[in-house]
């Protein structure tokens, strides 16, 4: 596949790096010529240096005869007109552009985007991919990530392992005698950094940070079994009333749990308009870090405190304050991955990192076969892929047992119909069926093969 990619910043660059990585001919177009040569130098892509909206750039960069475009510059404008361009002039067959103005992203405008209009095929939204982030984190404070698969039905998570877990020291084949009727499957184990999908013979060891697929209805066992409690979330204090804290926000305020929120905004013109927006929920004019302002927000009887303002640095010291005073937990917004190696020392209980949200939502329309959801694992370290399986994929009709997987791939959970199944070696894997499985990164082109039909589904 033929893809030009618009935007080497980080997520231009971990598209670029997925896709090379399979084998895809990439092209990288940026106007900063640094971004274009780390792309280069780092990835086995070609670079051109100039603006990607204009058309004797994407005509250098390959548009000719490319599959796909994404656009994923900093401009909202940029990306749509360059989409335009990829349809007008080169036909491109295939437009991703990602916008963040929600002007843009509003349903009553969504005819925008219709071919004869603005032809753009899927829009990205980081904002919304990030709000949503941020409800998944609330949703399981006991978990430092967490996603939905297969409708919602079943659910990972990812638990950092304490000394008072009971299966500390236990071979994961010993899971199911311990727990019969436990629907839980591990999945992906990080131990001192590294990313690895364990065998039935391995135990788990304080301090490891583990993947663990379950039933939506078996979260709160699973939980318990790994030592950890879920609480109910009540009161949420959200620091930044941004685009990402608003949208958050409003769904809080739309939710049936009746979650209650304060939101603390530096900027007085962006606090005003997240007041003007929302209906229940107080909005502080200030800055997050100020102590006196945080006890006035009720920090210390707070459930969680979500700093999600544009500055990493900020929502770090946020966290960490918040936590001195009492919060029971923190999430922190964090774009700079090298900073993550500090959230166990400064004791914050999660991060979202937008550039992997947004990555994830790309993959999941970029990738062979009948895939239904793709999410990134840490620093692009592992993918979790939903798929439906079809009468040509390699894999139907055969046992997991049979099934020739990568050491790096396990099957988390297999829905038949309507009925979820947790797998074993026995379970038999038909055309119908929708498997959610974890691929460590080098793993994931042969997932594809064995997942794709004998023409690309786009």
């Amino acid at each position: 596949m033929k893809v030009i990619i618009c935007g080497a910043g980080q997520v231009g660059w971990q598209i670029a790096r997925h896709l090379s990585s399979e084998k895809n001919d990439v092209t990288v177009v940026d106007n900063n010529p640094d971004l274009v040569r780390r792309a280069t130098d780092t990835l086995d892509v070609q670079g051109i240096a100039g603006f990607a909206s204009y058309p004797d750039v994407l005509d250098k960069a390959g548009a000719r005869d490319a599959d796909m475009i994404i656009a994923a510059t900093y401009s909202d404008e940029v990306n749509m007109v360059t989409c335009q361009v990829a349809h007008s002039v080169f036909a491109i067959p295939r437009k991703i552009a990602r916008l963040r103005s929600q002007s843009y992203l509003d349903a009553i405008y969504s005819d925008l985007y219709r071919r004869d209009h603005m032809p753009i095929d899927v829009v990205i939204s980081p904002e919304m991919e990030v709000a949503e982030a941020a409800l998944k984190r609330l949703s399981a404070p006991a978990a430092f990530d967490t996603e939905t698969f297969l409708d919602g039905r079943v659910q990972m998570f990812g638990v950092t392992l304490d000394e008072d877990c009971p299966v500390v020291n236990t071979p994961l084949r010993q899971l199911t005698d311990l727990f019969s009727t436990l629907r839980a499957v591990v999945v992906g184990v990080r131990r001192e950094g590294t990313l690895f999908a364990p065998e039935p013979a391995d135990q788990l060891f304080v301090g490891d940070e583990i993947y663990v697929f379950t039933f939506a209805e078996d979260v709160v066992r699973t939980l318990e079994v790994f030592g950890k409690t879920q609480k109910k979330q009540e009161r949420v204090l959200l620091v930044g009333g941004g685009n990402v804290g608003l949208t958050v926000a409003q769904k809080l305020e739309a939710s049936t749990d009746r979650i209650r929120a304060k939101v603390i905004e530096r900027s007085r013109k962006v606090a005003e308009v997240a007041a003007e927006a929302l209906e229940r929920t107080i909005v502080l004019h200030g800055d997050g870090l100020d102590a006196g302002l945080l006890s006035e927000a009720g920090v210390d009887r707070a459930d969680a405190v979500l700093a999600v303002t544009d500055d990493d640095k900020v929502n770090l010291l946020t966290a960490v304050r918040a936590k001195s005073r009492g919060c029971q937990m923190a999430i922190a917004l964090i774009n700079d991955p090298t900073l993550v190696p500090l959230m166990g020392p400064l004791g914050i209980d999660a991060y979202i990192n937008p550039r992997a949200t947004t990555v994830s939502s790309i993959l999941r329309h970029i990738r062979h076969g009948r895939v239904r959801d793709v999410y990134s694992i840490g620093d692009a370290e592992a993918e979790i892929i939903e798929a439906e399986v079809l009468s040509t994929s390699p894999i139907a009709g055969k046992q997991i047992r049979d099934i020739e997987f990568p050491e790096g791939v396990l099957v988390g959970a297999v829905q038949k119909g309507d009925e979820i199944i947790k797998p074993k070696g026995g379970t038999r894997i038909d055309e119908g069926d929708v498997i959610a499985l974890f691929s460590m990164a080098a793993d994931v082109p042969e997932v594809e093969r064995l997942m794709q039909v004998s023409i690309d589904f786009f």
